[in-house]
Protein backbone atom coordinates (compact mmCIF):
# COMPACT_ATOMS: atom_id res chain seq x y z
CA UNK A 1 0.00 0.00 0.00
CA UNK A 2 0.91 3.23 -0.81
CA UNK A 3 0.66 5.97 1.64
CA UNK A 4 0.91 10.07 1.90
CA UNK A 5 1.19 12.43 4.54
CA UNK A 6 0.07 16.24 4.59
CA UNK A 7 0.30 18.11 7.81
CA UNK A 8 -0.95 20.79 6.65
CA UNK A 9 -3.55 20.33 3.95
CA UNK A 10 -5.00 22.96 2.17
CA UNK A 11 -7.96 24.42 -0.08
CA UNK A 12 -6.45 26.33 -3.00
CA UNK A 13 -8.75 29.25 -4.34
CA UNK A 14 -7.55 29.98 -7.40
CA UNK A 15 -8.37 33.17 -9.38
CA UNK A 16 -7.66 34.61 -12.82
CA UNK A 17 -7.84 38.55 -12.45
CA UNK A 18 -7.59 40.71 -15.66
CA UNK A 19 -5.90 44.19 -14.91
CA UNK A 20 -5.47 43.66 -10.66
CA UNK A 21 -5.19 46.94 -8.69
CA UNK A 22 -4.24 47.58 -5.68
CA UNK A 23 -6.25 49.07 -3.28
CA UNK A 24 -9.41 48.63 -5.56
CA UNK A 25 -12.19 46.25 -5.50
CA UNK A 26 -10.96 43.76 -8.42
CA UNK A 27 -13.10 40.76 -9.81
CA UNK A 28 -12.36 37.10 -11.06
CA UNK A 29 -12.13 36.39 -14.73
CA UNK A 30 -11.74 32.70 -13.30
CA UNK A 31 -11.90 31.05 -10.57
CA UNK A 32 -11.75 27.35 -9.20
CA UNK A 33 -11.29 25.68 -5.58
CA UNK A 34 -9.03 22.27 -5.62
CA UNK A 35 -7.56 20.37 -2.84
CA UNK A 36 -3.97 21.34 -2.00
CA UNK A 37 -0.88 19.98 0.22
CA UNK A 38 2.26 18.07 -1.67
CA UNK A 39 1.34 14.90 -0.20
CA UNK A 40 -2.18 15.35 -1.93
CA UNK A 41 -0.78 16.25 -4.64
CA UNK A 42 1.14 12.89 -4.75
CA UNK A 43 -1.49 10.91 -4.10
CA UNK A 44 -3.86 12.70 -7.05
CA UNK A 45 -1.05 11.94 -9.82
CA UNK A 46 -0.38 8.94 -8.54
CA UNK A 47 -4.31 8.12 -8.73
CA UNK A 48 -4.49 9.29 -12.58
CA UNK A 49 -1.54 7.03 -13.32
CA UNK A 50 -3.52 4.22 -11.90
CA UNK A 51 -2.14 3.73 -8.61
CA UNK A 52 -4.02 3.82 -5.46
CA UNK A 53 -2.82 5.49 -2.06
CA UNK A 54 -3.87 6.36 1.29
CA UNK A 55 -3.95 10.06 2.13
CA UNK A 56 -2.45 10.64 6.10
CA UNK A 57 -2.25 13.93 7.99
CA UNK A 58 -5.15 16.86 10.00
CA UNK A 59 -8.06 18.55 8.96
CA UNK A 60 -10.49 20.40 10.59
CA UNK A 61 -13.73 22.51 10.40
CA UNK A 62 -15.75 22.66 7.24
CA UNK A 63 -12.88 23.13 4.94
CA UNK A 64 -11.45 19.88 6.35
CA UNK A 65 -14.56 18.02 5.92
CA UNK A 66 -14.71 19.66 2.08
CA UNK A 67 -10.70 18.15 1.40
CA UNK A 68 -11.92 14.21 2.40
CA UNK A 69 -15.24 14.76 0.71
CA UNK A 70 -12.89 15.75 -2.71
CA UNK A 71 -10.32 13.46 -2.14
CA UNK A 72 -13.22 10.53 -1.56
CA UNK A 73 -14.93 11.51 -4.79
CA UNK A 74 -12.13 11.02 -6.78
CA UNK A 75 -10.62 7.89 -5.26
CA UNK A 76 -8.31 8.42 -2.53
CA UNK A 77 -8.56 6.78 0.49
CA UNK A 78 -9.41 9.02 3.72
CA UNK A 79 -6.56 8.79 6.59
CA UNK A 80 -7.00 11.82 7.70
CA UNK A 81 -7.17 12.80 11.94
CA UNK A 82 -10.03 14.81 12.62
CA UNK A 83 -8.91 18.13 14.71
CA UNK A 84 -11.66 19.18 17.07
CA UNK A 85 -10.88 22.90 16.80
CA UNK A 86 -9.79 25.28 13.73
CA UNK A 87 -10.12 24.74 10.34
CA UNK A 88 -8.15 23.68 7.30
CA UNK A 89 -6.46 26.36 5.84
CA UNK A 90 -7.81 28.18 2.45
CA UNK A 91 -4.85 29.30 0.27
CA UNK A 92 -5.70 32.23 -2.26
CA UNK A 93 -3.78 31.79 -5.52
CA UNK A 94 -3.74 34.66 -8.36
CA UNK A 95 -3.11 32.95 -11.33
CA UNK A 96 -1.87 35.96 -13.61
CA UNK A 97 -0.80 38.41 -11.12
CA UNK A 98 3.22 37.09 -11.30
CA UNK A 99 2.46 33.87 -9.32
CA UNK A 100 0.83 36.13 -6.25
CA UNK A 101 -0.47 33.69 -3.33
CA UNK A 102 -1.97 34.23 -0.09
CA UNK A 103 -1.21 30.84 2.24
CA UNK A 104 -3.34 30.20 5.24
CA UNK A 105 -2.12 29.60 8.67
CA UNK A 106 -3.67 26.33 9.73
CA UNK A 107 -5.10 24.83 12.64
CA UNK A 108 -3.40 24.18 15.72
CA UNK A 109 -2.37 20.20 16.28
CA UNK A 110 -2.27 18.96 19.74
CA UNK A 111 0.08 15.90 21.22
CA UNK A 112 -2.39 13.63 21.10
CA UNK A 113 -3.33 14.15 17.76
CA UNK A 114 0.28 14.25 16.18
CA UNK A 115 0.57 10.45 18.49
CA UNK A 116 -2.82 9.02 16.88
CA UNK A 117 -0.96 9.90 13.68
CA UNK A 118 2.38 7.88 14.70
CA UNK A 119 0.08 5.28 15.96
CA UNK A 120 -1.24 5.04 12.41
CA UNK A 121 2.37 5.15 10.54
CA UNK A 122 3.37 2.14 13.23
CA UNK A 123 0.65 -0.46 11.36
CA UNK A 124 2.86 0.21 7.94
CA UNK A 125 4.34 -3.15 6.73
CA UNK A 126 6.76 -4.56 5.27
CA UNK A 127 6.61 -3.51 1.00
CA UNK A 128 4.44 -0.17 1.97
CA UNK A 129 5.33 3.10 0.41
CA UNK A 130 5.52 5.89 2.12
CA UNK A 131 6.00 9.82 1.23
CA UNK A 132 7.01 12.41 3.65
CA UNK A 133 6.17 16.08 1.31
CA UNK A 134 6.57 19.71 2.64
CA UNK A 135 7.21 21.90 5.83
CA UNK A 136 5.82 21.67 9.11
CA UNK A 137 3.26 23.71 10.52
CA UNK A 138 4.92 25.70 13.64
CA UNK A 139 2.56 24.10 16.15
CA UNK A 140 4.30 20.45 15.20
CA UNK A 141 8.00 19.48 16.79
CA UNK A 142 10.31 19.98 13.92
CA UNK A 143 12.02 16.70 14.44
CA UNK A 144 8.23 14.93 13.11
CA UNK A 145 10.18 13.44 9.92
CA UNK A 146 13.26 11.76 11.93
CA UNK A 147 10.94 10.43 14.15
CA UNK A 148 8.33 8.57 11.81
CA UNK A 149 11.66 8.08 10.12
CA UNK A 150 13.33 6.36 13.23
CA UNK A 151 10.22 4.68 13.99
CA UNK A 152 9.54 2.79 11.11
CA UNK A 153 13.50 2.08 9.96
CA UNK A 154 13.42 -1.83 10.34
CA UNK A 155 10.16 -2.50 8.90
CA UNK A 156 11.29 -2.60 5.29
CA UNK A 157 8.96 0.40 4.30
CA UNK A 158 10.04 2.59 1.33
CA UNK A 159 10.19 6.19 2.27
CA UNK A 160 10.13 9.35 -0.54
CA UNK A 161 10.89 12.72 0.89
CA UNK A 162 10.33 15.94 -0.81
CA UNK A 163 11.45 18.70 1.89
CA UNK A 164 13.94 21.57 2.28
CA UNK A 165 17.37 22.23 3.96
CA UNK A 166 16.78 21.30 7.44
CA UNK A 167 13.88 18.70 7.23
CA UNK A 168 15.72 17.16 4.78
CA UNK A 169 19.11 17.18 6.03
CA UNK A 170 18.13 15.63 9.39
CA UNK A 171 16.85 12.21 7.85
CA UNK A 172 19.56 11.19 5.68
CA UNK A 173 20.78 9.21 8.44
CA UNK A 174 17.82 7.11 8.27
CA UNK A 175 18.75 6.13 4.38
CA UNK A 176 15.24 7.44 2.84
CA UNK A 177 14.82 5.52 -0.92
CA UNK A 178 14.34 8.91 -2.59
CA UNK A 179 14.73 12.77 -1.66
CA UNK A 180 14.21 14.88 -4.62
CA UNK A 181 15.25 19.04 -3.78
CA UNK A 182 15.17 21.24 -6.30
CA UNK A 183 18.59 23.10 -7.82
CA UNK A 184 17.65 25.99 -5.36
CA UNK A 185 16.45 23.74 -2.07
CA UNK A 186 20.11 21.83 -2.83
CA UNK A 187 22.10 24.91 -3.14
CA UNK A 188 20.87 26.26 0.08
CA UNK A 189 21.94 23.26 1.82
CA UNK A 190 25.69 24.18 0.75
CA UNK A 191 25.31 27.44 0.53
CA UNK A 192 26.09 27.61 -3.43
CA UNK A 193 23.85 28.77 -6.51
CA UNK A 194 23.40 26.42 -8.59
CA UNK A 195 22.37 26.66 -12.21
CA UNK A 196 23.42 24.19 -14.41
CA UNK A 197 23.09 20.03 -14.72
CA UNK A 198 26.28 19.42 -13.95
CA UNK A 199 26.63 21.61 -11.38
CA UNK A 200 24.34 19.65 -9.21
CA UNK A 201 26.20 16.25 -9.62
CA UNK A 202 28.50 16.78 -7.12
CA UNK A 203 26.00 18.06 -4.55
CA UNK A 204 23.70 15.56 -4.87
CA UNK A 205 26.72 13.26 -4.60
CA UNK A 206 27.09 14.10 -0.96
CA UNK A 207 23.76 14.05 -0.17
CA UNK A 208 23.96 10.70 -1.25
CA UNK A 209 27.00 9.50 0.16
CA UNK A 210 25.36 10.77 4.01
CA UNK A 211 22.46 8.44 3.78
CA UNK A 212 20.20 8.93 0.40
CA UNK A 213 20.03 6.45 -1.70
CA UNK A 214 18.28 8.38 -4.82
CA UNK A 215 18.87 11.88 -5.39
CA UNK A 216 16.69 13.28 -7.85
CA UNK A 217 17.21 16.56 -8.56
CA UNK A 218 14.38 19.15 -10.41
CA UNK A 219 15.57 22.04 -12.26
CA UNK A 220 12.51 23.57 -13.94
CA UNK A 221 13.08 24.76 -17.62
CA UNK A 222 17.13 23.25 -16.93
CA UNK A 223 15.14 19.58 -16.48
CA UNK A 224 16.07 17.35 -13.78
CA UNK A 225 19.35 15.14 -13.02
CA UNK A 226 19.32 11.83 -11.21
CA UNK A 227 21.71 10.26 -9.25
CA UNK A 228 21.06 6.88 -8.42
CA UNK A 229 21.95 4.38 -5.98
CA UNK A 230 23.47 2.15 -8.83
CA UNK A 231 26.00 4.40 -9.88
CA UNK A 232 24.25 5.98 -12.70
CA UNK A 233 23.79 9.91 -13.47
CA UNK A 234 21.00 10.38 -15.39
CA UNK A 235 19.92 14.24 -16.68
CA UNK A 236 18.28 15.42 -19.06
CA UNK A 237 16.73 18.75 -20.44
CA UNK A 238 13.25 20.28 -20.09
CA UNK A 239 10.64 18.89 -22.82
CA UNK A 240 9.56 22.05 -24.46
CA UNK A 241 5.72 23.29 -24.02
CA UNK A 242 4.42 26.57 -22.67
CA UNK A 243 3.92 26.72 -18.65
CA UNK A 244 0.89 27.42 -17.04
CA UNK A 245 0.63 25.94 -13.20
CA UNK A 246 3.97 25.44 -12.02
CA UNK A 247 1.93 24.84 -8.67
CA UNK A 248 2.82 20.61 -8.28
CA UNK A 249 5.56 20.13 -10.52
CA UNK A 250 7.54 19.21 -8.02
CA UNK A 251 4.95 16.74 -6.61
CA UNK A 252 4.29 15.45 -9.38
CA UNK A 253 7.64 14.04 -10.71
CA UNK A 254 8.21 12.53 -7.47
CA UNK A 255 4.70 10.90 -8.31
CA UNK A 256 5.60 9.80 -11.62
CA UNK A 257 9.30 8.60 -10.36
CA UNK A 258 7.96 6.33 -7.99
CA UNK A 259 4.87 4.89 -10.36
CA UNK A 260 7.71 4.45 -13.22
CA UNK A 261 9.84 2.39 -10.37
CA UNK A 262 6.83 0.40 -9.21
CA UNK A 263 6.13 -0.67 -13.21
CA UNK A 264 9.65 -1.60 -14.22
CA UNK A 265 12.41 -1.14 -11.45
CA UNK A 266 14.40 0.99 -13.80
CA UNK A 267 16.27 4.14 -12.57
CA UNK A 268 16.00 5.67 -16.17
CA UNK A 269 12.18 4.76 -17.19
CA UNK A 270 11.47 6.04 -13.81
CA UNK A 271 13.78 9.18 -14.14
CA UNK A 272 12.04 9.88 -17.58
CA UNK A 273 8.46 9.10 -16.34
CA UNK A 274 9.65 11.74 -13.17
CA UNK A 275 9.82 13.95 -16.21
CA UNK A 276 7.38 13.70 -17.92
CA UNK A 277 4.87 13.84 -15.31
CA UNK A 278 6.58 17.25 -14.03
CA UNK A 279 5.84 18.46 -17.17
CA UNK A 280 2.70 17.28 -17.42
CA UNK A 281 1.10 19.31 -14.25
CA UNK A 282 3.40 22.27 -15.41
CA UNK A 283 2.15 22.47 -19.19
CA UNK A 284 -2.00 21.95 -17.16
CA UNK A 285 -4.44 24.01 -15.13
CA UNK A 286 -4.34 21.04 -12.98
CA UNK A 287 -2.14 18.01 -11.89
CA UNK A 288 -1.11 15.47 -14.97
CA UNK A 289 -3.38 13.12 -16.47
CA UNK A 290 -2.23 9.58 -17.49
CA UNK A 291 -2.43 10.81 -21.05
CA UNK A 292 -0.71 13.95 -20.95
CA UNK A 293 2.32 12.08 -19.09
CA UNK A 294 2.11 9.43 -22.17
CA UNK A 295 2.36 12.07 -24.73
CA UNK A 296 5.41 13.85 -23.21
CA UNK A 297 7.22 10.73 -22.29
CA UNK A 298 7.28 9.92 -26.20
CA UNK A 299 9.11 13.40 -26.31
CA UNK A 300 12.26 12.36 -23.76
CA UNK A 301 14.92 10.80 -24.92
Amino acid sequence: MIYTVTFNPALDYTIAVDNFQFGMTNRTSEEEILVGGKGINVSVVLRNLGFESTALGFVAGFTGDEVIKHLEEIGIRNGFIKLSEGFTRINIKIRNVEGTEINGMGPVIQKESVELLMNRLRMLQEGDILFLSGSIPPTIDSGIYQSIMAMLKDKGITIVVDAAKDLLVKVLEYKPFLIKPNNHELGEIFDVKLTKREEVVPYAKRLQQVGARNVLVSMAGEGAVLVAENGNIYEAAAPKGELINGVGAGDSMVAGFMAGWLNNNDYLGAFRMGIATGSASAFSKGLATKEKVYEILKTIL
